[in-house]
């Protein structure tokens, strides 16, 4: 682990700490894992991250918005890799973490408007707020729906397939329903009837859990 990652751990957790009302030096000690924590403690100090008095830890003005940044990346790729490719939770926690280095605040933005602004992470924490969010009084609906979510009646373009079957997306190419086709939503029960051109077809009601839709204005 670099240096960079070293910091970026410690800053979150101590972030993650501070949600639990646990302010202390010491349950930043007791908490890390870092191999020599009282060198990252000093780092952290010379950085201008945090500041330590008697036995209370506090960020400072530049720690708290890079420590900001990281928990609302993190949070928003959870969600994102939770309620979009429904991932399990060990694989969730072990990329989300990667996709937290590398995402910067435009895409986090893109990311945050696509999902709906949510507001928690799949566990429960608030999601920091951005500016994407500061646009809207209210939660607004997400840029893109799942087809099971979809308004009948609703006309709208097909964005991504997540299959859990890989057969199935052959299937559904066969029929035409492929990334990128303009679909009507006819029906829902007791099976999903959608058109197509000038195509009707019907399609099982848990595939409509793997198509997802942008709707058309």
């Amino acid at each position: 682990m670099n240096n960079k990652e070293r910091i970026d751990e410690a800053l979150e957790l101590i972030w993650n700490l501070h949600e639990d009302d646990h302010q202390s030096i010491a349950h930043f000690r007791g908490s890390s894992e870092d191999d020599d924590v009282e060198a990252l403690i000093l780092t952290l100090k010379a950085e201008n991250f945090i500041t330590v008095s008697g036995d209370t830890v506090k960020f400072t003005e530049k720690g708290h918005a890079h420590a900001r940044g990281l928990i609302r990346r993190l949070r928003l790729a959870e969600r994102l890799l939770t309620d979009v490719f429904e991932m399990r939770d060990d694989i969730v926690i072990t990329d989300a973490c990667k996709m937290e280095h590398i995402l910067s605040e435009e895409l986090t933005d893109s990311v945050c408007t696509f999902l709906g602004h949510p507001q928690t992470c799949p566990h429960g924490y608030p999601i920091p707020r951005g500016e994407c969010c500061k646009k809207y009084k209210v939660e607004v609906e997400p840029v893109v729906t799942r087809l099971s979510d979809f308004e009948v009646g609703s006309k709208g373009k097909i964005t991504f397939i997540v299959p859990t079957k890989s057969s199935r997306l052959s299937k559904l190419n066969a029929l035409g329903i492929t990334a990128g086709s303009e679909i009507r939503l006819l029906q829902k029960n007791p099976s999903y009837i959608i058109q197509i051109d000038e195509t009707t077809v019907a399609i099982d009601p848990e595939i409509g859990n793997e198509i997802f839709i942008r709707k058309s204005p």
